[in-house]
C-alpha cells in the first residue's frame, strides 16, 4: 500500500503515529508523513519521509491572545460528565464554534489543506491516517479517493462530546449551527467533495487506548497497543541512568507541549519542590530554565535535567508527578508506574479521573495544588502497595492490545474494502 500520515505540526500529537509509522513502513507499505514545515525536522529524525504542505499554524499566537477563555471553559473537572447544567446545547454550540474558530481551523489552514489534497491526488495514497484533529487528512482523502482513519493516542473525549452535541441538535425543536461541519463543507466543497460524519469520525478509527479507558462511542474501531515514542531529541539514556537507584525514584515533568506552545499550567514548580524536599526520594525534574526560573533551591534529593527519554526512565521509576499531558500519561501506564496526574482541562482531566478510578494513581488538578495536598497523594502511591498493583493492572492491560505490527494486517484488509478506485 501507499500511505499518508498526517498530523498538524506538534510534536506531541505525531508522537503517537510514530510506532504504527514505523510497523507498516517495515511490513513493506511505502509511507509517507505529510505536515505544516514546521513538523519537518521531526518526522525526518523519526527515521520517516517527510512531505511538508502550507505554512505553519499559528497555534501559539492564539494561544496567546485568546488561551485563558478558552481554557476557562474547558477547565471544571465535571467537564465530561454532561450534566444538563453544564453542558447545555448552548455551551455546546459556544464551545464548538470557538474551537473551530480558534484551534480546527488554525491547525488545518487553507494553504495546509489545498496543498495537501493537491499532493494526494498527485501520489495517489491507497491509504490516509491523520491525527484526531488533522482533518485535513480526511479532505485529502476524500479528494483523492482514499480509505482513510482516524488514530488516537489518548482517549476520544472529543468525539464523546460532539457525540452529545449532536444527539442535542437532533432533539432541538430550533435549527442550530454545527460549525465545524460547517466549515468542513464548504473546504470540502473547493475540491468538490460533499461532507459527511466520516470526514470527522474516519471510516474506521485506531485506538491505542487499553479498555477502562478507552470511550465506548459506537464508532468501527481497531484496538492497537501504544508503544512510547517520546520523540528523538535527545533519544539518548545518560550514564546516571545505568544504575539502579538505591532508594525509590520519582519522576517529575510538566511536558515538552507546555513548554513549546505557551499553555498556562498553573504550576507553581517552588511549591513541587516544598513538597517533595525531606522525602527519602530520588527525584529526577525534567525542567528546562524558563521552569526553573523562581523556584528557588533545587532540594537535595532532586536531580534536574533538561531532557531525558521518558521511555527509558520510567522502567526505574517507582512514581511520577506530572501535568496530565497524553504522551507522559500513556508512557507511565505502558510501564505500570504509578501517577501523579495533575490533569487540568479537556481529556487530561479524564484521564486522571480514570487513573485514579483504575487505583493506578491519583489526580489533583493543578489549580487546586497545594503542597501539603501534592506531599499527601505522592506518599500515598509510593507506599501503599495497591496502586503499584493497580499501575501493574493498567500496564497488562495495555499490552494485551494488539501490537502495531500485529495491526498492519487488518489496517490491509480495511483498506481494501474502503479503496474508492
Amino acid at each position: 500500500m501507499r500511505v499518508l500520515v498526517t498530523s498538524f505540526a506538534m510534536d506531541a500529537h505525531f508522537n503517537g503515529v510514530v510506532p504504527l509509522a514505523w510497523a507498516l513502513r517495515t511490513a513493506g507499505h511505502d509511507v509517507r508523513v505529510a505536515s505544516q514545515p514546521a513538523l519537518t525536522d521531526g518526522i525526518t529524525a523519526a527515521g520517516l519521509t517527510a512531505v511538508p504542505v502550507g505554512t505553519n499554524p499559528m497555534t501559539q499566537e492564539v494561544v496567546r491572545h485568546v488561551g485563558p477563555a478558552m481554557f476557562a471553559l474547558h477547565s471544571d473537572p465535571d467537564f465530561l460528565e454532561h450534566r444538563p447544567g453544564l453542558l447545555d446545547l448552548d455551551f455546546h454550540i459556544a464551545s464548538n464554534s470557538m474551537l473551530n474558530a480558534t484551534y480546527y481551523m488554525q491547525i488545518n489552514n487553507e494553504s495546509m489543506v489545498d496543498e495537501l489534497v493537491d499532493y494526494a491526488r498527485h501520489w495517489k495514497p491507497d491509504l490516509v491516517i491523520w491525527e484526531l484533529f488533522t482533518f485535513a487528512g480526511a479532505v485529502a482523502a476524500k479528494a483523492s479517493g482514499a480509505a482513510h482513519a482516524r488514530i488516537l493516542s489518548f482517549p476520544d473525549t472529543f468525539y464523546g462530546v460532539r457525540k452529545v452535541f449532536l444527539e442535542k441538535l437532533r432533539k432541538s425543536p430550533e435549527r442550530h449551527d454545527d460549525s465545524l461541519a460547517e466549515w468542513l463543507a464548504l473546504v470540502l466543497d473547493r475540491y468538490g467533495c460533499e461532507f459527511d460524519e466520516e470526514v470527522v469520525t474516519g471510516q474506521w478509527t485506531i485506538d491505542q487506548m487499553p479498555a477502562g479507558v478507552r470511550l465506548p462511542l459506537g464508532l468501527p474501531t481497531v484496538e492497537m497497543r501504544y508503544l512510547p515514542y517520546n520523540g528523538p531529541t535527545p533519544a539518548v539514556v545518560p550514564e546516571w541512568l545505568w544504575q539502579a537507584p538505591d532508594r525509590p525514584r520519582v519522576c517529575f515533568t510538566l511536558g515538552e507541549t507546555i513548554r513549546q506552545t505557551e499553555f498556562p499550567n498553573a504550576v507553581n514548580v517552588a511549591d513541587l519542590f516544598e513538597a517533595i524536599a525531606d522525602l527519602d526520594i530520588e527525584v529526577v525534574a525534567l525542567l528546562d530554565e524558563n521552569e526553573l526560573d523562581g523556584a528557588g533551591k533545587i532540594p537535595d534529593n532532586t536531580r534536574v535535567v533538561d531532557r531525558v527519554p521518558l521511555a527509558a526512565l520510567m522502567p526505574s521509576c517507582s512514581a511520577i508527578v506530572h501535568h496530565g499531558g497524553a504522551g507522559t500519561w500513556a508512557t507511565a501506564a505502558a510501564y505500570g508506574v504509578p501517577q501523579v496526574a495533575m490533569g487540568w482541562m479537556w481529556d487530561a482531566i479524564y484521564r486522571a479521573q480514570r487513573v485514579e478510578e483504575l487505583g493506578a494513581g491519583l489526580h489533583i488538578p493543578s489549580f487546586q495544588l497545594t503542597v501539603a495536598g501534592l506531599r499527601e497523594k505522592l506518599v500515598r502511591v509510593l507506599t501503599e502497595p495497591s496502586f503499584a498493583t493497580g499501575a501493574a493492572n493498567l500496564r497488562d492491560a495495555m499490552a494485551s492490545a494488539p501490537s502495531p505490527v500485529e495491526t498492519v494486517e487488518k489496517l490491509a484488509h480495511l483498506t481494501a474494502q474502503h479503496h474508492a478506485r
